[in-house]
């Protein structure tokens, strides 16, 4: 059974910084193509970042290059999301989903078809 769990979000200070997981069981990540999303209250969920399965490569949106950095750990079978100088703006649910044909750089939700259950960030004084 495919299954993506997130974690390591939480409350955070503007220009402050935090680190999430996405954890998978039930396939080998390294193979799949793996997408950062995130979803504020009344907007559309839009993509983040994604790391390529075949050669590592990673992608960002504009509102993430620069502060977002994703990385891959194959012996555990995760990904990571280390987010620094956050914004207000970056207030979202974060998931992680995967793919296994080739998406990165593209980052279009609806072309993930596993999806973990998201972890809350919230960037606030």
């Amino acid at each position: 059974q495919v299954q993506l769990v997130e974690s390591g979000g939480g409350l955070v200070q503007p220009g402050g910084s935090l680190r999430l997981s996405c954890a998978a069981s039930g396939f080998t990540l390294r193979y799949y193509d793996i997408g950062w999303f995130r979803q504020a209250p009344g907007k559309e969920r839009e993509g983040v970042s994604c790391i390529s399965g075949s050669d590592g490569r990673t992608y960002y949106a504009a509102s993430a290059k620069g502060r977002f950095t994703m990385s891959r750990d194959n012996t555990k079978n995760t990904v990571y999301l280390q987010m620094n100088s956050l914004k207000p703006e970056d207030t979202a649910s974060y998931y992680c989903a995967a793919d296994y044909r080739s998406q990165c750089p593209d980052v279009t939700p609806t072309h993930y078809d596993y999806w973990g259950q998201g972890t809350q960030v919230t960037v606030s004084s």
